[in-house]
């Protein structure tokens, strides 16, 4: 198999790992005294949706509401599906988020609250608090993207200017709640993961105005004077570890990027391939672990050391980009260009980079891949790698290659897969 198709096929192995439809009905409860009131929010929750639906009892009550990503939804029965905006969040999820507020209040102690959380959540679970509106909590959100901060901190503040998240969606009914969860955040920490809507929040709003402030973010005045009043003890904090509510609670993270990572280097070890394993947590600005990742490539490609060809350097979690320019393409292909440049067509060396959600960014692939000879393509093709690269545009640079991954939407989402195969 020749080694597009060998980084192609691990990244399909990764993916399946975390696929809703295998790993989610054997974490299935026994159906309670009362009814079952299934929500979800994520890039994931169509799927996990269908496959509670597909495994649930017939006999026994079953109804719920799932929001998840425009193009991401399934044909469901029992559990109603909704489409909202991603990663920037709108007035559709909005609505859902208050109808399944407004539904979770309604339960007893008799029943159950199975929630469905998946990475996403955060901007397709949108309620925000009185006094802000749906534009400035977009406005909000666009500005945290943008800083290049990491998702712990992104998510910091959205808890604490929801009406929903950082475990209030637990505090709000009686119910025994579980939660079933596809972690996409590294460290796979339920309050991390869509805002934990379930999960105790540590952080507080001094927590979230100290990220404001570090990071620049020219938050709307709403923002800044609701955070303020939190600060000062005129609202309520997000429920903390040790309250006594998450007693009835269960937070279980069914699907991790370690997981996806361990299929992946099954594939290569079945196919005589070394796997290496470089950590499923890995951070930090894209073009900057590239420039890591090449010099540990090409010290195994000219010393054997320390590990001797072939061998495939994988690794997982969730870089950043600081957009300085306005081109196209995610933190998979910054990466993936940073990467082009310091190998420098280096023989022998090819490496993928894709989201495990289909989806670079905001653009239409999952990723792209690199060969030893991307470099040569692009000069005789007229592009420059390094003017894309200051660009924040290596979307354009692998299209102009046709090396772009695209998969479409995989419902599941357990953050970054990288790839960096050397024979």
């Amino acid at each position: 198999m020749d080694p597009r198709a060998l980084l192609i096929e691990s990244f399909h192995a990764a993916v399946g790992a975390a696929d809703a439809q295998k790993i989610l009905p054997p974490h299935l409860p026994q159906p309670p005294q009362g009814k079952t009131l299934v929500v979800g929010a994520g890039k994931a929750a169509a799927a996990m949706a269908l496959a509670v639906e597909q495994h649930w009892p017939a006999s026994s009550p079953l109804a719920g509401l799932a929001i998840t990503r425009y193009q991401h939804g399934l044909l469901t029965n029992r559990i109603q599906v909704i489409e909202a905006g991603h990663p920037v969040p709108d007035e559709s999820g909005e609505k859902a988020a208050q109808e399944i507020l407004r539904r979770a209040k309604g339960l007893s102690a008799n029943d159950l609250l199975l929630a469905l959380v998946s990475g996403g959540g955060s901007s397709l679970l949108s309620l925000p608090v009185e006094g802000i509106s749906m534009d400035e909590l977009k406005a909000t959100t666009k500005e945290l993207l943008r800083c290049g901060a990491p998702i712990q901190d992104m998510n910091t503040v959205r808890k604490h200017i929801s009406s929903i998240q950082g475990g209030r969606l637990a505090a709000a009914c009686r119910a025994r709640v579980l939660a079933l969860i596809i972690s996409d955040v590294t460290g796979d920490d339920p309050t991390h993961i869509g805002s934990g809507p379930c999960a105790p929040d540590p952080s507080t709003y001094q927590d979230a105005q100290d990220i404001i402030a570090r990071y620049g973010v020219k938050a709307p005045a709403s923002v800044v004077a609701h955070l303020q009043r939190g600060m000062r003890g005129e609202i309520a904090e997000t429920p903390k570890p040790g309250d006594k509510l998450f007693q009835r609670v269960e937070n279980r993270v069914i699907a991790t990027a370690q997981g996806s990572l361990q299929a992946a280097a099954a594939y290569f070890r079945a196919r005589g391939i070394t796997p290496v394993l470089l950590g499923d947590s890995v951070t930090g600005e894209a073009s900057e672990v590239a420039k890591v990742y090449a010099a540990l490539a090409r010290q195994i490609r000219g010393h054997g050391e320390p590990f001797k060809p072939p061998v495939a350097l994988i690794s997982g979690g969730e870089c950043t980009v600081t957009v300085r320019g306005n081109g196209r393409g995610g933190r998979c292909s910054e990466f993936l260009l940073s990467l082009a440049l310091e190998l420098a067509g280096m023989g022998d060396a090819y490496a993928l980079a894709c989201d495990t959600d289909g989806i670079d960014g905001s653009e239409d692939n999952a990723g792209a891949v690199l060969s030893p000879d991307s470099l040569a393509r692009a000069a005789k093709a007229g592009v420059s790698p390094k003017k894309l690269l200051a660009n924040n545009d290596g979307y354009s640079f692998f299209a102009a290659l046709d090396d772009l991954v695209v998969t479409g939407p995989t419902r599941t989402n357990v953050n970054d897969y990288r790839a960096i195969l050397v024979l």
